[in-house]
């Protein structure tokens, strides 16, 4: 799975790879602060459109540096950033990256009790089709990851009126296992890898010795996920303290 895909079969279905990646503000578990080592990492597997959530950008924490631009330049691709926390001048949250013709559909916070958390879509040019592309973070208490998830399945996020019947992607961090409430809702509402594939990818996080599966890449309307998988090596385990998750997908 490590070759480029971007492709056109006989019968004319593209193949994309799909990638989402809580970086952890580009600290890695031996609690180096690097973010090119974490635009390496994104390199070394070819991805078409990215999901990154964790990013900081103006923070004294990290630097002062924008982590979003930083990566999105180093990997030579477009990129929307959108602030979920805002601490004054520093601000936190999550991006889209891609080499694909791209435009911002809509960047927004989730209502929350907890930790602030939003979510991004943009509009992804696949050749001639358009993909409805979603990445998000869901917080950290259980209602407000349900209360999250059953706003992306919404009138202003996946039930979005110009949404309906157009080929979708929805990733990110969603602090939620496959069992639980929020991931059982998706799932209901949209494709994930085991009911395309017959399996779903090993556990995401922590990276070092990956036990949850917290990460999920969900497809509605037309996409099929060929394969999903968590990529754990030596580079991975120590990037972020979770696994970046890839999935093939064909439009």
């Amino acid at each position: 799975m490590n070759e480029p895909i971007l492709s056109t079969s006989p019968t004319h279905h593209r193949t994309i790879r799909i990638l989402s990646y809580n970086v952890h503000s580009c600290v890695g578990t031996d609690r180096r602060l690097d973010p090119g080592r974490v635009a390496d990492v994104i390199a070394s597997l070819n991805p078409d459109i990215i999901g990154l959530q964790e990013l900081d950008v103006g923070r004294r924490r990290s630097g002062g540096i924008d982590q979003a631009e930083a990566i999105a330049l180093r990997l030579k691709m477009d990129f929307h950033f959108h602030p979920a926390l805002h601490l004054e001048e520093e601000l936190y949250g999550d991006a889209l990256m891609t080499a694909l013709p791209m435009r911002l559909v809509k960047a927004a916070a989730l209502g929350s009790y907890g930790e602030p958390r939003g979510a991004l879509w943009a509009e992804v040019d696949v050749q001639d089709t358009s993909v409805q592309v979603i990445n998000t973070h869901l917080g950290l208490l259980r209602r407000d990851r349900l209360r999250q998830a059953r706003e992306l399945l919404g009138p202003h996020w996946i039930g979005h009126p110009t949404l309906r019947g157009r080929p979708a992607i929805l990733m990110g961090d969603f602090n939620s296992i496959p069992s639980s409430a929020p991931y059982r809702e998706l799932g209901a509402a949209m494709a994930d890898s085991k009911s395309q594939t017959g399996r779903l990818p090993d556990p995401t996080f922590p990276s070092r010795f990956p036990l949850l599966r917290l990460d999920h890449i969900f497809v509605a309307n037309g996409p099929k996920i060929v394969e999903a998988k968590a990529v754990r090596n030596d580079a991975t385990r120590l990037a972020s303290d979770h696994l970046p998750l890839i999935a093939d997908v064909t439009i």
